[in-house]
């Protein structure tokens, strides 16, 4: 029996890093694709600018992400109720490095461990258009370049921040969670607990994602039993993170409500611009398709000035466009495929992120930088309508060549602004 149990222990543990990893030649060339082209953009920025990581900047540097803060302590509990954990394997394998030192080693292997994550979450991409919606290899590689080229992907590719890692996790899961549903199996209690440790744990919000697709496993609501498992599985998952947050507090657990309400009104101030400009040019747009930049004068509050770089709203036509056109595709999708309990799974995910910084408007102002909570939504959204028109060429083509014109309008657009980034790297944090 212990022998028994070795084998199907190893047997999960091999699956699992077929899983993770790449499995095939052509997975693995994409993989190395994607780790050498961030991997001389991130080795660029880390050795030649201190902005990835400077012991006197805590925050903002670059478009409100919290770089120092997050390696150093994994951030505030009340938002990352675990990170801590994460972020001290992190910065200590860094230090390893570095040999203890802050320099730009440690800066570059945190942009090597972030450039890691991505180019995981690629794969992760092509493999549930390929394995899942099962596209033929040139539309599937079209949308993983598609999204390769998003402003979030390059800029999680050499940032250190819990981001980077939430969008590993939540397109891994939802592979994971993809392949059980579509063979009609359970998501195990293991795997649950895993995933909300890891997911709720970077960014408290993100855990109700995990239990999403099990409201669509096979008749769950049917059947009493398959409905107390399920009940039974969410409990221990909520427990195992509940246990490990409290801990963190020394079980002090009203803190995490005053510090919840104090952060909420924080960054949920209403702003100058129109709600629906901001909702357009940053909670969607800006995770696609780089804005204009601002420049402001920021402090450390201990005397130490520097300049903090931030996207601005649209100010021309065609990214407007571009964003209108790009929304269509995920909505005409939906639609398309409205009856599929994988999309249903992907879309109330996504609603989740629209309900907490569109209605609630909890940092819609910055909202630029939450897109590796659900910006993977849209590549995949984008392959589940070529498969709901697998059965008409004239329409696949005509999809194939929008998509291919909005990849050439984004490599163009991202690459100019990438160009003014690296100006104001120059000018400011060599």
């Amino acid at each position: 029996m212990p022998k028994h149990s070795t084998l199907v222990f190893k047997q999960k543990f091999i699956d699992l890093l077929k899983t993770i990893f790449p499995e095939t030649k052509f997975e693995l060339l994409l993989f190395v694709l994607f780790i050498s082209a961030y991997g001389f953009l991130g080795t660029s920025i880390a050795l030649n600018y201190r902005i990835i990581f400077d012991d006197r900047i805590p925050w903002d540097a670059y478009f409100s992400f919290d770089n120092r803060a997050i390696v150093m302590t994994g951030g505030g509990f009340e938002r990352h109720p675990l990170a801590n954990y994460f972020f001290n394997w992190i910065r200590e394998f860094s230090l390893l490095f570095s040999n203890g030192k802050k320099d730009e080693i440690f800066r570059l292997v945190l942009a090597c461990c972030s450039n890691i994550a991505v180019s995981l979450s690629l794969i992760q991409i092509y493999k549930y258009l390929k394995n899942i919606i099962t596209l033929p290899k040139k539309i599937s590689v079209v949308i993983v370049f598609f999204f390769a080229f998003f402003s979030t992907s390059i800029l999680l590719s050499f940032t250190p921040e819990t981001y980077t890692y939430t969008l590993l996790f939540l397109v891994l899961f939802n592979y994971y969670a993809a392949l059980k549903l579509r063979n009609n199996e359970k998501i195990p209690v293991t795997a649950l607990a895993l995933a909300g440790i890891s997911i709720g744990g970077l960014t408290v919000t993100n855990i109700v994602k995990v239990y999403i697709p099990l409201l669509f496993e096979k008749k769950v609501f049917q059947n009493w039993r398959k409905f107390g498992n399920l009940i039974f599985r969410v409990t221990i998952s909520v427990a195992a993170f509940a246990l490990l947050f409290m801990y963190r507090l020394n079980f002090k657990f009203l803190n995490f409500f005053d510090k919840s309400a104090e952060q909420y009104e924080k960054f949920s101030n209403p702003k100058v611009t129109p709600v629906w400009d901001m909702i357009a040019s940053w909670f969607f747009g800006g995770n696609m398709l780089f804005s204009g930049f601002i420049l402001r004068d920021y402090h450390n509050k201990k005397g130490f000035e520097y300049k903090a770089i931030f996207m601005e709203v649209y100010t021309a036509f065609l990214p407007y466009v571009f964003v209108g056109l790009v929304l269509v595709l995920v909505l005409w999708s939906y639609v398309k495929n409205f009856k599929n309990k994988l999309v249903q799974v992907l879309m109330i995910s996504f609603l989740v992120d629209i309900i907490i910084h569109c209605v609630l408007k909890f940092g819609l102002h910055t909202s630029y930088i939450y897109g590796g909570h659900f910006i993977f939504v849209v590549p995949l959204m984008m392959g589940w309508l070529f498969y709901a028109y697998k059965e008409s060429p004239k329409v696949i083509s005509f999809l194939y060549s929008l998509v291919i014109l909005l990849l050439i309008y984004l490599v163009l657009n991202n690459i100019f602004r990438m160009s003014e980034f690296f100006q104001f790297l120059e000018l400011y944090y060599r």
